[in-house]
Parts: C-alpha cells; sequence; structure tokens
C-alpha cells in the first residue's frame, strides 16, 4: 500500500496531518537540502513528538515521495497546452523553474516514476497533448528523451550552483583563478580542438543553453515523428 492509499491517523489533540508535514519538511529541504530532513527534525519544526508522525508516515522515503509530489503541482501546466511541443516544452521548462527553487529536486529526478496525485497529472497532460501524434512506443521513447535531456541538464546546473557557494567563488572568479593552469596546459599545442573553444566560444548563461538544448532536443523528436513509420 503506498503512502496515498493509507488513510490518515484520526485527529489528535494538537493539529497535525500530512499536508503540514510535507511543509516542514520542504522547508527543511529548501533551507539545507535533503541532508537537513529527518523525522526528527520535521517533529521538532512541528513541535511534536517523533513518533506521532510515524502514524502519517513511515519512512523518510515516503516523505521524500510526498515532497517530490507536492512540488509537482508547481509544475503541472497551468492551461492546456496547444500541441505537443508545447507540452514537452513547458514541462522542461516549469520542471528547472521547480528545482531552482527546490534545489533538492534535482536529486530526487530521474528515478522510478512519481505516482502521487500531482505527478500523474503531469504526466497526464503531457500524454494527452501527444495522444494520436504517433504509435504509443514512439511517443513513450520521445517523452523519455525529453525528460533525459532536462534532467541531465537541470542536475549539471544545480551542481554548478552548489559549487559556487561551496567555494565562495563565482563562475567567472572560478575560471580566472584557473586561467594561469589552463592557459598553461594549452600552451603545450596538445588540446587544439580545446583551445579553439577556449579563446573563441561564447559565453551563454545557465537559462540560454538550456533552452537552446531543449530546442535542439525537439527538433529531433519532430523530425522522428514526422517520419513515416519503417
Amino acid at each position: 500500500m503506498t503512502v496515498w492509499d493509507r488513510p490518515e491517523p484520526p485527529t489528535r489533540p494538537a493539529p497535525l496531518d500530512r499536508e503540514r508535514i510535507v511543509a516542514a519538511a520542504i522547508a527543511l529541504a529548501d533551507e539545507g537540502g535533503l541532508e537537513a530532513v529527518s523525522l526528527r527534525k520535521v517533529a521538532a519544526r512541528l513541535d511534536a513528538g517523533p513518533m506521532r508522525l510515524y502514524g502519517y508516515i513511515s519512512t523518510k522515503e515516503e516523505l521524500f515521495d510526498l515532497m517530490v509530489d507536492e512540488v509537482h503541482a508547481e509544475i503541472l501546466p497551468e492551461e492546456e497546452p496547444g500541441d505537443w511541443r508545447e507540452a514537452l516544452h513547458v514541462l522542461a521548462h516549469r520542471t528547472r523553474q521547480a528545482a531552482l527553487r527546490h534545489e533538492w529536486l534535482a536529486d530526487l529526478l530521474g528515478g522510478r516514476p512519481a505516482l502521487g496525485p500531482n505527478a500523474l497529472a503531469v504526466t497526464e497532460a503531457t500524454l494527452a497533448a501527444l495522444d494520436g501524434v504517433a504509435d504509443l512506443d514512439t511517443v513513450m521513447r520521445a517523452v523519455e528523451t525529453v525528460s533525459a535531456y532536462f534532467t541531465g541538464a537541470i542536475r549539471r546546473e544545480i551542481a554548478h550552483l552548489r559549487a559556487e557557494r561551496a567555494t565562495g567563488l563565482s563562475e567567472r572568479e572560478w575560471q580566472r583563478a584557473s586561467g594561469p593552469h589552463v592557459m598553461r596546459m594549452l600552451a603545450t599545442g596538445r588540446f587544439p580542438a580545446l583551445a579553439k573553444v577556449v579563446h573563441d566560444g561564447t559565453d551563454v548563461d545557465a537559462e540560454a543553453s538550456f533552452a537552446t538544448g531543449l530546442d535542439w532536443v525537439l527538433d529531433a523528436v519532430a523530425a522522428k515523428l514526422a517520419r513515416p513509420p519503417a
């Protein structure tokens, strides 16, 4: 039985429910990452005894499932997309925006499908926009391909943000600090392709990089969907 199928216990003297528990857990994770979340710490945030929480949630993994589902309410499109491409575009960008608000989400993306009501609603909205565009297997590969792109891109962006905080150096400050070593290595002549990128390449911010990569992936999906079946 999943946490969504298991009923909450009767109301106790002090108000407590899964909604309050999940909100407290998300607040802790937003402040300190998933490592800051435990049933004991959530209980302390709610001024409740830790054992009371076990009437609502059996394990920390269940709590994470509930947290992910709560954030999926932020990912759910506000209105029905016009077509499949817009649906996947919106899914990718809204997932990125949610992960930037809740960095811990990046650590929980890409595993087994989320089964909470909000996550299922997101999946339903996405698949409904692709209904009839191609055969079911092709549709599923299209969704998986786009999901693989934005999951990886989001994790990379969050990793960069965490590195900035851990080192105290912004991306440009890190580049300046690493510059002398990189220039010495390039001067050996062993890395001509890399040297061309360093000297002639254009830096773009994370949002522009994400949007460009997503458009390229969607272009590839569109080409596949337009191809007649073999």
